[in-house]
């Protein structure tokens, strides 16, 4: 295979993009304003025009929501620097332009309420009979096979390609499939070679797919085709074989026919796939300067890259009106993408805006578009707009899909709520779909959040393998945190031997919810047990999984061992945090080591920790414990000082305890004062010091007693 032993070029930077205005007389503007976060743009409008369904399977799939759980996962709002309002801005003159129909206030475009369970209605302005989006959800939303197929789920095809693909499987030791046909010469046409190269991709023998391709093109005539570059580039994509495909796409032959848009589609897609943004980039540049015109796939390729590689939202957009001037046509995958990269940067209401703005151009929505919205709401906890686009969803005729039904699922599973996780799972049932893993998990995971309720939470893991359901880590790692809640540490440990046995590499995650139900039970012996068989298993720890350990070792009393995981940490790169310190000066003071606790707050200090009010809190505390009213005096000074007070409720309880103590410290200093003062002016009567006698111990009992006897006599 000589085109694969050839050196690639270092990539090029990414070239920045510029917006430019239209002059366009053709095009009529039509814009609309963004929020404070984003500096305003406009939307130019083209002609509506029926897009091609070959290139739906290119690229639609990659606006999928993903179907694990995004962790700990926070996204990071790029912020743009805010421009000063001209009155000469078409966008100003925009905003006064707008009718009632197009009121800002109503942007959200829904009349929502806060029960998922109250009836959903749209708002007044919008029209109900809104047209079908004609595509049917079911084919997109179908994850794509990045790994080999197993052969027998393929049927073995007919004629001269099941008899080529029979030998890719059955080929002999050190021998190259290339080499296997000579016996094909001549037998083999343009369309059946198209074929071979399907099936071969799609049971994961790749390199058998390079050799074949490599004997296409031996062949007289050339058997390769525009057609064959189209399959095979993505395939290697997906195998993540981004510098084969470099090579082979820059020793394309020079015909015209090869440059074609659908090509250069294919081959950005799949360096799209194995990551390689900046080859992408490159080969959208060629494109650009062998004036091939770009299509709405290239465009939403584009527009996914710039997302992926941190682009801001209005870098998308530039691009995109950059694209819009070129002629390009508008279609559902540009709509997923622009909406895609508002809603990563938090920008809700603007890819709202987006989406009407593009439905009046006649451009509809379909259900991966909604299921974008829709995770952006739920990541906010703004979970009655999901709602309300759910039913907007279901009244324009789009058929909700299980991701559909997944995101709100997991929206409440956070809000611990599995009776609504419940009711979704047999309204997705009563739609024809079957719940999924991700399904079951949600509901695991929203009875597991509760503290009485991981018996439930169980329950709902033997409904999901009585089904026939195969639990992922993800799974496990929701019922281990569920018996974690409720303090059945044994079971999370048998749970989690359960994983192992069924072939599950635990998580990060997983390890975290099992180190935390040990140390909710206090087991240090069990914490360093876990530790150690993470570390065996080569799984990097988090700041969350630090502090576990941290809390569960200090708590215990076993200084020495959670200064361990300090120091194991921070040769990890994981630097202790103000919470770390928080963590370890609470351990300390209920251990009764309060004298530790000025020398951990220098410590803060060296590594420019600010110490905050829950560390304040804790000093003040632990001296009020042991009765050192001074040093709680001073550090509650230093609290105010440095202005880190906390919340008021929780700050109330402190000032009433120190406000007693203050009065009584307040009382003897004032006693004190007055004995010196008598003493220095021999104001100060010296007691005499008599013998004791036997019953002094009694004396003043006795009194009491001879007091009541007279009173008694009295009466």
């Amino acid at each position: 295979m000589a085109l694969l032993r050839q050196q690639l070029p270092p990539p090029l930077p990414l070239p920045l993009i510029h917006g430019h205005s239209s002059n366009h007389g053709f095009l009529k503007p039509c814009l609309f304003g963004l929020s404070k976060t984003l500096r305003l743009f406009s939307l130019y409008s083209a002609p509506p025009t029926p897009t091609s369904n070959s290139s739906t399977s290119i690229f639609l799939p990659f606006l999928e929501e993903e179907e694990e759980d995004h962790e700990e996962e926070e996204g990071l709002e790029s912020v743009v620097d805010e421009k000063e309002e001209d009155p000469d801005d078409p966008i100003v003159r925009f905003f006064k332009s707008r009718t009632s129909t197009q009121d800002p206030q109503r942007e959200g475009k829904l009349s929502l309420q806060k029960n998922r369970r109250s009836s959903w209605h749209l708002a007044d302005d919008l029209d109900d009979s809104e047209p079908d989006s004609g595509v049917d959800p079911a084919p997109e939303v179908q994850e794509q096979q990045l790994g080999p197929v197993s052969s027998d789920s393929i049927p073995l095809a007919d004629g001269i390609v099941g008899q080529i693909l029979q030998k890719a499987r059955n080929l002999g030791q050190n021998l190259t499939l290339g080499e296997e046909l000579g016996g094909f010469e001549g037998r083999v046409g343009e369309k059946e070679c198209v074929e071979v190269l399907e099936l071969i991709g799609e049971e994961g023998l790749l390199m058998d797919c390079l050799y074949f391709f490599e004997w296409m093109g031996l062949q007289e005539p050339c058997l390769v085709t525009p057609r064959a570059c189209s399959v095979l580039f993505p395939i290697l994509g997906r195998a993540g074989m981004g510098d084969k495909l470099v090579v082979l796409f820059k020793n394309l032959p020079g015909k015209k026919e090869f440059r074609d848009v659908h090509v250069y589609n294919a081959a950005i897609s799949g360096l799209m796939c194995s990551k390689r943004y900046d080859d992408a980039w490159k080969v959208y540049e060629t494109m650009e300067a062998n004036n091939i015109l770009p299509d709405h796939v290239t465009c939403s390729i584009m527009i996914t890259i710039m997302r992926k590689i941190g682009r801001s939202a209005k870098d998308s957009w530039d691009f995109f009106e950059r694209m819009n001037r070129k002629g390009v046509k508008w279609s559902q995958e540009v709509l997923g993408a622009l909406i895609k990269s508002f809603c990563d940067e938090g920008l809700k209401s603007e890819a709202l805006i987006i989406q009407i703005e593009m439905e009046k151009k006649g451009i509809s929505s379909n259900a991966i578009v909604y299921n974008t919205l829709m995770t952006a709401f739920c990541d906010s906890n703004r979970v009655e707009e999901a709602e309300g686009l759910f039913a907007e969803m279901k009244s324009k005729g789009i058929k909700p899909t299980s991701p559909t039904f997944n995101i709100l699922m997991d929206a409440y599973s956070r809000r611990m709520q599995p009776e609504i996780v419940e009711k979704l799972l047999v309204e997705m049932q009563e739609m024809g779909l079957d719940p999924n893993v991700k399904s079951y998990t949600c509901l695991v995971s929203a009875y597991g959040r509760q503290k009485n309720t991981s018996d439930m939470a169980a329950d709902a893991f033997l409904r999901m393998k009585k089904v026939g359901i195969r639990p992922t880590s993800h799974t496990y790692t929701a019922l281990i945190h569920a018996y974690s809640v409720s303090g059945w540490h044994e079971k999370a440990y048998i749970a989690f031997e359960n994983m192992k046995r069924e072939g599950l590499k635990p998580s990060i995650e997983t390890y975290t919810a099992l180190l935390d139900a040990f140390r909710r039970a206090g087991d240090t012996e069990m914490l360093m047990r876990i530790w150690k068989l993470m570390i065996k298993d080569k799984v990097q720890g988090t700041k969350v999984t630090f502090n576990t350990l941290l809390d569960g070792f200090s708590k215990q009393g076993h200084y020495l061992e959670a200064r361990d995981v300090v120091s194991e940490f921070g040769n990890m790169g994981l630097q202790p945090t103000v919470m770390t310190y928080n963590m370890l000066m609470n351990a300390y003071a209920r251990g009764g080591q309060h004298s530790k606790l000025p020398q951990l707050l220098k410590e803060m200090e060296v590594l420019n920790l600010k110490p905050d009010s829950v560390t304040y809190s804790t000093m003040i505390y632990a001296y009020i414990r042991v009765r050192d009213f001074s040093r709680a005096f001073f550090y509650h000074k230093k609290m105010v000082k440095s202005g880190q007070v906390p919340d008021a409720r929780s700050y109330e309880k402190l000032r009433a305890i120190l406000d007693v103590k203050l009065a009584k410290k307040n009382k003897k200093d004032k006693s004190a004062i007055l004995g010196i003062i008598n003493s220095k002016m021999g104001m100060l009567k010296i007691k005499k010091k008599g013998k004791k006698d036997e019953f002094w111990k009694n004396k003043k009992k006795r009194y009491v007693r001879a007091d009541n006897a007279v009173n008694n006599t009295n009466n």
